[in-house]
This record gives structure tokens, sequence and C-alpha cells, in this order.
């Protein structure tokens, strides 16, 4: 079995790239009600509705941070996108339960 085509993000990194303005795209796959009950800041909703639209609108040399529950189902995704030809894509590790813990103060509604 290949090895995954993406790269795991820890939650301090994301918030420091976030805080330097990195440019990056963040794209959480949790279901709809959660997202809205609360999410990174900066970040678009990804589902089966939303996924072509991201695929035409993202560059590809863009980097990508996928997010979900705890950081596991973010794995599959961010490996299904990086076969999509993006050229630096993350899981985030901890996903947005890991951090809502670290990070309440940055939480969007």
């Amino acid at each position: 079995m290949d090895a995954p085509a993406f790269r795991h993000l820890d939650i301090p990194t994301l918030g420091e790239r976030l805080s330097s303005d990195t440019t990056l795209t963040l794209v959480d796959i949790r279901d709809p009600m959660s997202f809205a009950e609360g999410h990174i800041p900066g970040s678009r909703h990804l589902d089966n509705n939303s996924v072509a639209a991201l695929l035409e609108e993202i560059p590809r040399e863009r980097p990508l941070v996928v997010v979900c529950y705890h950081g596991h189902s973010s794995q599959q995704a961010a490996d299904w996108l990086a076969g999509q030809g993006f050229a630096e894509v993350y899981s985030l590790d901890g996903g947005f339960a890991g951090w809502r813990l670290r990070y309440p103060e940055r939480v969007e509604r």
C-alpha cells in the first residue's frame, strides 16, 4: 500500500499559520449542524455537495487543511484531496474538538 499523500498538522502549528496570515484553505468535513455550531474562523464546510466547487475554485498549489471531529476521518478526506492534485494537503490532528479545547476564543459561529 502506498504511503498517504497528505501530512499531519498539529493544532499549535495551525494556530501559528493562521496568526501569521499564511494563505491556506481550511475545509471542515463535519456535518452541517456541527459546522454551524462552531468552526475554525475562515474554514469552509466541505461535503459531497460542495466538493466540486472546491475543486474548481481553489488553486492546487495553495496548502489545504482538512478538519473533522477528532482528526480521524480527515485523514481519508486529505488523502483523497491529495489525489485530486493538491500539492500540500494536511489532516489536522485532534480535529475541531482539539482546536476548541486549545483555542476556545478562536471559534466562529
